[in-house]
């Protein structure tokens, strides 16, 4: 049969076509069934009025909707996220600065490695205790001020402005190692010829971050800002343990969850979600096209 070894060679072809997604079956399948399905339930609900309880939901259009833009105590939690965006922006120089210096060759610089990631690698429920009384009245702070001669007698968690820039603070203690490993990463990867080169110009160390490492690490950058920014807008963690939500620290994530689990307004809440996810992909969407990625060609 002079056809056969070509329906064989096209069989052979067509199983290594299919091979691929027959690997991507399982991810695909849990992906959809833990990802996407409870999304696709979300957006059903944010239409209804169910209060996660009763088999019975009624549909309610898109009065959810209207409620969060209308109600101010709704919405403008959003202005809360403007501390952890300010503290974003802090831990990214910071990690970015201590990730260049530690790049090159400094005494003891796998200690301060460790010593930088090490709040990363802790559990955020035990990072809001720990600061909880730190910052408590009489607490860790107040005493190593005191230390110092500096008795402020301030509650640190009593008023808006200062509980927020607290609860800020801890965000950029937690979140710098882990920007700061990604930056090392992404400097490390840098060809050394580079920064051997530029020192045989003479080139200095401002120099060479100016013009070797920033252009070689703006993806990592850009993923970090995209990072950042989207974590600010969904804090949840460290406020809901510290304060709750009280004094003027309520976060969009924090009152999302009381109205779904304390006030039984499920509907609402998924309405909530929703608009949080939007927004978060619309930030993403805006810094994708003001700051695209673009590799840099240093050679």
């Amino acid at each position: 049969m002079p056809g056969a070894p070509g329906q064989a060679r096209r069989r052979g072809q067509g199983w290594r076509a299919l091979t691929p997604w027959l690997f991507l079956l399982v991810p695909l399948a849990l992906l959809i069934t833990f990802t996407y399905a409870p999304i696709a339930d979300m957006v059903a609900y944010s239409f209804t009025d169910w209060d996660g309880v009763s088999p019975e939901l009624h549909y309610t259009g898109g009065h959810n909707y209207a409620e969060i833009f209308t109600r101010q105590d709704l919405f403008e939690v959003f202005f809360v996220s403007g501390y952890y965006l300010a503290a974003s922006a802090v831990q990214i120089v910071a990690a970015l600065y201590f990730a260049t210096i530690l790049s090159f060759k400094v005494r003891f610089r796998n200690f301060f490695k460790g010593v930088l990631f090490f709040p990363s690698l802790i559990n955020g429920v035990a990072i809001g205790f720990v600061f909880l009384y730190f910052f408590q009245d009489g607490g860790t702070l107040d005493t190593v001020l005191g230390l110092f001669g500096v008795h402020t007698g301030h509650a640190w968690l009593g008023t808006p402005v200062s509980a927020n820039i607290s609860l800020a603070g801890v965000s950029v203690w937690r979140y710098t190692g882990l920007n700061f490993v990604l930056f090392l990463g992404a400097i490390q990867s840098i060809p050394g010829e580079l920064y051997e080169a530029a020192e045989l110009d003479g080139a200095s160390r401002w120099q060479q971050f100016r013009y070797i490492i920033a252009p070689g690490i703006k993806p990592v950058v850009t993923l970090t800002v995209i990072l950042s920014v989207s974590g600010s807008l969904s804090v949840f963690e460290v406020p809901y343990i510290m304060t709750g939500g009280a004094t003027g620290t309520e976060t969009f994530v924090t009152q999302t969850v009381k109205l779904a689990f304390q006030y039984n307004k499920t509907g609402l809440a998924s309405a909530a979600a929703v608009v949080l996810l939007l927004i978060v992909l619309a930030v993403t969407w805006v810094q994708r096209r003001l700051v695209p990625d673009d590799r840099a060609d240093l050679v």
